[in-house]
């Protein structure tokens, strides 16, 4: 799912060639797409695009006559430019256009699972509704971020990924987060000594600072085509088995469900490995309890 550098790369370029440009036409295939009937999605057609907003990992356009577009993309959803207005929805994939006078914005979704949503809406009450309630952490104050994280105790990695307390951060920049502050991923939240956690708050906006600008950077005046959660400038997410940037030990990784969570146990947890569910319990006293005991 695109985080929130993901998403302010999107932003960027959506601004950079669309505000201040009416709407031609609204094409949509994939009516599951639409989540609201009033206002219809023809009503943005001859409203100009006034600035383009993020709220977490959605994406808000903001058209004359108070019309916003809340757009989430969820997991498969992905935005496309082409500079034909008019231009063709892609094959299968393509579920919506919105047509401006420079060019078109497209929205695809891969996969048989349609989950990405287009809300349309008449006032920023009702765009409000959206918001999770979590802080925004590239806004947040120390006090704020603090009074977040322990709100409940639960795992810094699960508090971080939960939008009821923090906007846009998913499972890859938690990850990374959790690397540069040197932070276990199932230290309890409540339980955080106050030095881990001005760490924790100074790795997070670092992290979502340093990569929502390497992502602008590298448009260079394009279009984001590779919105991925796996990055090899990445120090540990999607990186299991590889050797850690800071200490080379190997990358170690929690599954559970769908999801999976990177490490290093060296740099985070004193070298001590945390138990992954399933292959702990497959191999019980074999399982290693420390980095050492790999080789």
């Amino acid at each position: 799912m695109p985080e929130l550098p993901d998403i302010e790369a999107y932003r960027h370029a959506i601004s950079r060639r669309a505000v201040g440009h009416r709407v031609t036409a609204v094409r949509v295939r994939g009516f599951s797409l639409l989540k609201t009937f009033d206002p219809p999605v023809d009503e943005l057609v001859g409203h100009t695009l006034e600035s383009v907003e993020r709220s977490g990992k959605r994406l808000v356009l903001c058209f004359s006559g108070d019309l916003f577009a809340v757009l989430h993309l969820m997991i498969a959803g992905r935005l496309r430019w082409s500079d034909e207005t008019g231009a063709k929805l892609p094959g299968k994939l393509g579920l919506a256009a919105i047509d401006f006078e420079p060019g078109t914005l497209i929205l695809t979704e891969a996969g048989t699972r349609k989950r990405a949503s287009l809300h349309l809406h008449r006032s920023r009450e009702e765009v409000a509704a959206h918001d999770r309630g979590g802080i925004e952490p590239l806004q947040a104050s120390h006090d704020e971020f603090v009074a977040a994280l322990t709100r409940e105790n639960r795992t810094v990695k699960r508090a971080l990924v939960d939008p009821r307390l923090f906007s846009g951060i998913g499972n890859a920049y938690s990850d990374e987060i959790l690397h540069r502050a040197r932070l276990s991923p199932v230290k309890l939240s409540q339980k955080l000594p106050a030095q881990a956690t001005h760490r924790l708050y100074e790795a997070t906006r670092t992290v979502l600072r340093e990569w929502s600008g390497k992502l602008i950077a590298e448009l260079d005046g394009g279009w984001p085509e590779k919105v991925t959660a796996f990055r090899p400038e990445f120090a540990v997410h999607g990186k299991y088995g590889q050797p850690c940037p800071v200490c080379g030990s190997p990358v170690q990784r929690i599954r559970y469900a769908a999801n999976e969570t990177n490490y290093c146990a060296t740099c985070q947890n004193d070298g001590r490995l945390l138990a992954d569910r399933s292959l702990s319990r497959l191999l019980k006293d074999d399982w290693p309890r420390t980095v050492d005991e790999l080789e």
